[in-house]
């Protein structure tokens, strides 16, 4: 019986790639990959040739008959660019359809940015989250932390370099001056890990804008004696004056800004932001 086998592949560091997967990319029939030029690389540095096909977010409703096809006579490698495929990248949907037919899936373990990242944060590793990419609309990202807000487990995300010093300004207002760990260029010349509060983090990466692949970790809910400390009069107005700016109404802003304070909701609502 034919094997769909889910390949990871090197996030940076082309050494970062296991034999077994070698071996399985050398073997099997076809290759369904993300990138064919990116995966291209990865095979001529290695010398394999087994033929390539492109499977990627834009087109995988419409290959995926033709990956199955593909599996009906023979073994297929799913590979993303960088990292295990499904987690962040497609694959979900073939590795379902594979199990409906009675294929057999074998994941192969290797390279994953989100693990590589949440071992060395110096944040609790015992119980994590992974969230994947962050919504890019502010009032959505903020929402979507305010969902989190009481999650006690270790929070991991990927994010653009464009839109880190944003989605620090949220974290910060939303959850708290939180410990975090930025981890930027995994396994590549520049790898670079930053470590510390929220507040302290974001005015490195203000002052030093970040370049390449970031993977975020943040400090899980605190204990409830910690919670429990009511904001400072300053950082409730930021935290209000970020809310309106998000397009909130003054009463939810200052309903939202309260509960996450420790403040009574009439005074946040009441405070003068000139």
């Amino acid at each position: 019986m034919p094997t769909l086998y889910l390949v990871p592949t090197p996030i940076g560091n082309l050494e970062d790639i296991t034999l077994r997967a070698l071996r399985i990319l050398r073997e099997a029939r076809l290759i369904a990959a993300e990138d064919t030029r990116t995966t291209r690389k990865l095979l001529t540095h290695y010398e394999i040739t087994t033929p390539l096909t492109s499977y990627h977010e834009h087109n995988k409703l419409t290959k995926l008959d033709a990956v199955l096809d593909a599996l009906d006579v023979g073994d297929v490698a799913l590979v993303s660019d960088a990292g295990t495929p499904g987690v962040s990248d497609p694959g979900y949907e073939l590795v379902k359809a594979a199990l409906d037919r009675g294929i057999t899936v074998v994941p192969l373990p290797g390279a994953s940015a989100a693990v590589a990242a949440l071992v060395a944060s110096g944040l609790p590793t015992d119980r994590f989250l992974f969230v994947g990419f962050l919504p890019r609309k502010d009032k959505a990202l903020r929402d979507t932390l305010a969902d989190l807000r009481e999650e006690r487990a270790t929070l991991i995300a990927y994010e653009s370099p464009n839109r880190l010093v944003d989605t620090l300004e949220a974290v910060r207002d939303v959850l708290g001056d939180r410990p975090v760990a930025v981890a930027r260029e995994l396994t590549k010349l520049f790898e670079e890990f930053r470590r510390g509060p929220a507040s302290e983090v974001l005015a490195h990466y203000r002052e030093t804008p970040p370049k390449g692949e970031i993977t975020l970790v943040i400090g899980g809910a605190a204990d409830e004696a910690a919670a429990d400390q009511p904001w400072d009069e300053d950082r409730v107005r930021e935290a209000l004056q970020a809310r309106l700016d998000a397009g909130d109404g003054r009463k939810d802003a200052a309903r939202i800004v309260a509960d996450l304070a420790g403040w009574n909701r009439r005074d946040v609502y009441n405070l003068d932001l000139q």
